[in-house]
């Protein structure tokens, strides 16, 4: 191991000899983890985690979380239109023809994603996110029900006694107008924040404008030595147009325009949206802590689309709370969350985006419920040992409005038992490897029981898997060197895919098993760390590959044998890679680089979206002025000018797979602080 840091050390001596840096590599940090109660140390975790800090986001255009988060390999965001977001975490597309399903989000402490399995991440604004963390594969057994994986999400907030108020403005391409607005105030034991935003556009093609107005307020107060009270508001009123998918022939024709009867029924989203959060944290003694979080939200949720009209009302509470007990080298955690989501659904008849005819009317309740335990710690010096178990109860209320088709029902699912084992070990404080083994299992959500066909499907059933991982890290010159890998096979049961009939209504359906094997990897690195003389002033490059050998492994339908075609919706490979320049007059250039493979667009594999290229540049300079600090940037997206579809459809009627994306377009913009 030693000759390897020599070597590293001769390699990069080299261009860093020029000039004094402004800060030693030794006060790089260790890159910490907070997903499991309490902060770790990442090169000793043994999970699979990727964590989009600050500087990453920062780098982004501040409009999106989208480039930022497709840095994580393994992990694929996905946007159709401006403001119809999908994310997958290893395949977990499949099940999503919009929106976010087979994963849980947390925005702090607080559920994001309710009982019925959706998530509105496209509710949060970019720039009031500080840094997130992704737990890959299945990590039900203290986050509950999923097999996909996890996405914990901080909101922006003062590390350290001050305040601060900032402001920015950003224009571009197709109509692009993003405009923000912070205040921030830290004393003592008290902290509190409000980020304002705004975000239009006209999007590139027709019927794709958005529009998004959103406040968020978080606070915290440790009004003790031992205990801390934490608040979040957030309230989001989103609207956007949904264009529809083309045909191969419709895109070659015209690829800005919208699928035939999307602009005549206005199809559109609305989603007004309030969610709210307490959580109370008390160090009871020295080696006992309670936390308690309560969550609740109400949205208000309108689709106009092509053929049908549909309004929901939609109330969640949920509550996570734990008991942990430590020691100086192991805690251990006992905890519940549970939370229910009740939907009124009215389904009518569209004519050019107004309700007519009643057409279904139901209300549905979901439930989830599951009790954990978690047991980390060091049995040597260099082995960390990690197991964890959950409980999980889950079930739904169906109730038939109108027309009464039948008595109301009610579906419990079996309960399910979702255990997770893992083990560390670090070599010279610089290597770690790890492995573990676990079950992730995930029910049918609310769309999937009821979809766009209108009927209530009882017989869906939950899909369930193990998941076996193995994983390397290193972390070299004082954490400048960075590398991180895993290798994992995942075989899934009861495998929930989407299907669409001949009227254009989806419908799911069991599709047997799907196998997943795959092989992720990171590297971070400083060429040249921070300094404050030479043309280069600093310089850092990252990387990401996945590989993804997906298949179903048992999927017959009807005459349909599919078994041994790719998964749909999942790239084959995929990489990021990225180089962060300073250079003098406090001015610096970002550059990404992504490409993707070709994509199966439906279970048999007859059609594929072809690869791509894409390239960002991003070009930063900041400046005072006073007590201002004043930030300009100018940026371009997709420099290449590349033909793709940055979201299809899958197993789509009639071949309407295609969302263009928008060629080459630009932003420019400037933000404030005080």
């Amino acid at each position: 191991m030693k000759v390897v840091q020599v070597l590293l050390l001769l390699i990069f001596g080299f261009l860093t000899s020029q000039g004094q840096s402004v800060q030693d590599t030794a006060d790089l940090k260790d890159v910490v983890v907070k997903a499991y109660f309490s902060e770790q140390p990442l090169l000793r975790l043994p999970a699979s985690v990727s964590v989009i800090s600050q500087t990453v986001l920062q780098n982004q255009p501040g409009h999106s979380l989208l480039p930022g988060i497709n840095t994580a390999p393994g992990v694929r965001m996905e946007e159709r239109s401006p403001g119809s977001y999908r994310l997958s975490i290893r395949g977990s597309l499949l099940r999503s023809p919009f929106g976010i399903r087979n994963l849980k989000i947390y925005l702090d402490d607080f559920l994001l994603t309710d009982a019925g399995g959706n998530s509105y991440l496209n509710l949060l604004d970019a720039a009031s996110v500080e840094r997130i963390e992704v737990l890959k594969g299945p990590e039900g057994s203290v986050f509950g029900a999923n097999s996909g994986g996890v996405v914990l999400i901080d909101s922006r907030k003062l590390s350290k006694d001050s305040a601060a108020l900032s402001a920015g403005i950003t224009g571009g391409s197709y109509g692009l107008l993003h405009q923000n607005a912070t205040a921030q105030f830290r004393k003592k034991d008290f902290q509190i924040g409000l980020n304002q935003s705004i975000q239009k556009s006209d999007g590139y093609r027709r019927n794709s404008s958005m529009n998004r107005k959103g406040l968020l307020l978080s606070s915290g107060w440790s009004y003790s030595k031992s205990a801390e009270l934490k608040a979040l508001l957030l309230y989001s009123d989103l609207y956007y147009q949904t264009p529809g998918a083309l045909t191969a022939a419709l895109l070659d024709q015209n690829p800005r325009q919208a699928r035939p009867g999307a602009e005549e029924q206005r199809a559109s989203v609305y989603n007004e949206t309030f969610l709210s959060g307490l959580s109370h944290s008390k160090q009871i003694l020295p080696g006992l802590r309670h936390v308690v979080a309560l969550t609740g939200s109400l949205t208000d949720f309108t689709n106009p689309f092509i053929t049908n009209y549909e309004s929901r009302k939609e109330k969640s509470l949920g509550i996570r709370t734990f008991i942990e007990l430590s020691s100086d080298k192991w805690k251990m955690q006992y905890g519940l969350e549970s939370q229910q989501t009740k939907s009124e659904i009215r389904n009518y008849d569209n004519v050019q985006g107004q309700p007519q005819a009643s057409k279904s009317f139901a209300d549905i309740s979901a439930r989830q419920s599951f009790i954990f335990t978690r047991f980390s710690g060091q049995l040597t010096k260099s082995l960390t040992l990690e197991t964890a178990f959950s409980l999980n109860f889950y079930g739904y209320d169906f109730k038939d409005v109108y027309p009464k088709h039948s008595a109301p029902q009610r579906r419990n699912f079996k309960t399910q038992l979702m255990p997770r084992a893992a083990l560390s070990y670090m070599f010279d404080g610089n290597v770690s490897l790890r492995a573990s083994v676990s079950r992730g299992y995930s029910p049918p959500t609310i769309e999937e029981l009821r979809p766009s066909n209108l009927l209530i499907n009882t017989d869906l059933e939950p899909e369930y898997g193990w998941n076996y991982e193995s994983g390397v890290r290193m972390s070299f010159l004082n954490n400048r060197i960075y590398f991180d890998a895993s290798l994992f096979h995942f075989n899934l049961t009861n495998a929930l895919v989407r299907r669409v009939n001949a009227d254009d209504a989806e419908y799911f359906v069991n599709a047997g098993g799907t196998r997943q094997d795959g092989l992720e990897a990171q590297f971070n690195g400083w060429i040249i760390v921070a300094r404050n003389v030479g043309l280069v002033r600093g310089l850092k490059i990252n990387g990401s590959y996945t590989y993804s050998r997906f298949c179903f492994s048992d999927y017959i339908t009807g005459s349909s044998d599919f078994s041994g075609r790719k998964l749909t919706g999942v790239p084959g490979h995929n990489m990021v890679s990225s180089a962060d320049l300073h250079l003098p007059f406090s001015t610096s250039l970002y550059a990404q680089h992504s490409y993707v493979s070709s994509i199966p667009l439906n279970d048999a594999n007859s059609h594929f979206a072809e690869k791509y290229h894409l390239m960002q540049a991003k070009l930063t300079w900041k400046s005072r002025l006073g007590k201002y600090g004043i930030k300009t940037f100018a940026g371009v997206d997709n420099l290449l000018n590349a033909k793709y579809s940055l979201g299809n459809d899958l197993n789509a009627f009639a071949a309407r797979y295609y969302n263009p994306s928008a060629p080459r377009n630009y932003y420019a913009g400037f933000s404030a602080h005080f």
